[in-house]
C-alpha cells in the first residue's frame, strides 16, 4: 500500500501540473496535488513511522487502511470542485478525512503511552499535524453553509493544511530522515524536536489566523516557524557540512530552504507586495515537490523491500537518487521564478517532476530479484 501511495502521489502531482499548464481553475488543480497526492502519502508515512518512533508493533488493519480512505476522499474533492462529481460530495469527503485524522491522532496517543521508555519526540509532531488537518477540514461544511464567511475560512483552511499539516509533518520528519539518508546521526535532533514543537504549532496557528484576517498575527507566526527552520539548517550545517549537497540530501535540504523562502514570500504577501496565487504555486514547486520526491527516494526502497537491508534494496535506492541534485536545482529555480514569472516557473517545476517520474519508472522496471540457482538471470 505504501508503494502505491508514493507512486499515486507522483501521478497526482503530474495531473495537477498538466491541469495548471492548461489553465484549469486553481482550486481543483491544487487540490489534486494536496488532497489527492500529498495528504494520503503523509498519512501513510505516519502509519509507517509511528511504530518505529515509539518502538511498538505493526499497526492494526483499520489503521493501515486509513490512508486509502483519505485518498478516496482526496480524489473526490478536486473532482467535485471541478464539476465532474456532484458538489455535495465535499461534505462526506471532508467528514471522512476529519474522522481519519481523529482516529490516527488517537492511535498515536495510544502508541505514545505504550512505548517502553521515552518515545522519540518526532511522533508528537505527527499528532500535532493531524490535529491541524482535523481543524482545517472541519471548517469545510461551515463555509459551504455560510458563504459570507467563505473567504476567511478558506484562507484559514489553506494555511492550516500547508503550514500545519504538511509543514509540521515535514519539520518533524526531516531531522530524522536526513541523517538516515546521509548514514550519520545528528546529535541534537531529538533535543530540537522536543524544544521546537510548541513554537512550530503556535507559529502555524498564528500564520493561519493572520491569513484569515488578523494580519498582525502572521508576522510573529512566520518568525517562529522561521526560527525552527533556521535551527534545523544550522544543525545540519554543523554536522554534515558539504555533504548537504550530496544526492541523498539535496532534495530534502532544498525543500527546507524552500520552506524558508516561502515564509518570506508569505510576509511579502501580507505586506501587499506579492499576490496570493504565485505564493501558493511556489509552495507546490519550491517545497512540496522536493520534499515528496526526496522522501520517496529514501522511503520507497524500504517500503518495496521491507526487512533487512539487501543488495536489491540498495540498488533501488541508488537508482532513485539518479539526478537528485538536478531535480533539487530545478525545483528551487522553478519555485523562485513562480513568484515573478509563472510560465518559466511552471516549466522548471514540470521538468524536475518529469525527471523524477522517469527515474522512478526506470528504477522499478529494473528492480529485479538477485540471481540464484532458481533464478539464473543476472541483475541489470
Amino acid at each position: 500500500m505504501l508503494v502505491w501511495l508514493g507512486i499515486s502521489a507522483v501521478l497526482a502531482f503530474l495531473a495537477a501540473l498538466v491541469s495548471i499548464l492548461f489553465a484549469a481553475p486553481p482550486a481543483p488543480s491544487f487540490h489534486l496535488a494536496f488532497s489527492a497526492g500529498a495528504l494520503p502519502l503523509i498519512c501513510g508515512a505516519i502509519v509507517h513511522f509511528v511504530p518505529v518512533l515509539t518502538r511498538t508493533g505493526v499497526p492494526p488493519a483499520h489503521i493501515r487502511l486509513l490512508p486509502l480512505v483519505v485518498q478516496a476522499a482526496g480524489i473526490a474533492t478536486p473532482l467535485a470542485l471541478g464539476g465532474v462529481l456532484p458538489y455535495w460530495l465535499l461534505h462526506p469527503a471532508a467528514t471522512a478525512t476529519a474522522l481519519a485524522a481523529v482516529l490516527l491522532a488517537f492511535w498515536i496517543a495510544r502508541r505514545l503511552r505504550a512505548t517502553l521508555g521515552a518515545p522519540h519526540p518526532g511522533a508528537r509532531w505527527y499528532g500535532a499535524a493531524l490535529l491541524c488537518l482535523f481543524l482545517a477540514v472541519s471548517l469545510v461544511p461551515l463555509w459551504l453553509a455560510l458563504p459570507e464567511l467563505r473567504p476567511a475560512l478558506r484562507l484559514f483552511h489553506l494555511h492550516l493544511n500547508t503550514l500545519g499539516l504538511i509543514g509540521l509533518a515535514a519539520l518533524g520528519t526531516l531531522p530524522v530522515l536526513l541523517p538516515t539518508a546521509l548514514g550519520r546521526p545528528e546529535s541534537t535532533a531529538a533535543l530540537r524536536l522536543r524544544r521546537d514543537l510548541l513554537p512550530a504549532v503556535v507559529g502555524a496557528l498564528l500564520v493561519a489566523a493572520g491569513a484569515a484576517g488578523a494580519f498582525w498575527l502572521a508576522l510573529p507566526g512566520a518568525l517562529l516557524l522561521g526560527w525552527v527552520v533556521v535551527g534545523d539548517l544550522a544543525a545540519w550545517r554543523r554536522a554534515y557540512g558539504a555533504k548537504l549537497g550530496a544526492g541523498e540530501a539535496a532534495p530534502l535540504v532544498a525543500a527546507t530552504c524552500g520552506f524558508l523562502v516561502l515564509l518570506l514570500a508569505g510576509m511579502a504577501h501580507g505586506a501587499g507586495w506579492l499576490a496570493a496565487r504565485p505564493a501558493l504555486a511556489a509552495y507546490l514547486v519550491l517545497f512540496l515537490l522536493p520534499l515528496v520526491t526526496g522522501a520517496l527516494a529514501q522511503l520507497l526502497p524500504v517500503w518495496r523491500h521491507p526487512g533487512p537491508v539487501t543488495p536489491r534494496r540498495r540498488r533501488l535506492g541508488a537508482r532513485l537518487l539518479v539526478g537528485s541534485r538536478w531535480r533539487a536545482l530545478l525545483f528551487l529555480a522553478g519555485g523562485v521564478l513562480l513568484l515573478f514569472d509563472p510560465t518559466a516557473g511552471w516549466l522548471f517545476g514540470a521538468a524536475g517532476l518529469l525527471l523524477f517520474a522517469a527515474v522512478l519508472l526506470r528504477a522499478f522496471r529494473l528492480d529485479s530479484p538477485e540471481p540464484s540457482d532458481d533464478n539464473p538471470r543476472p541483475n541489470r
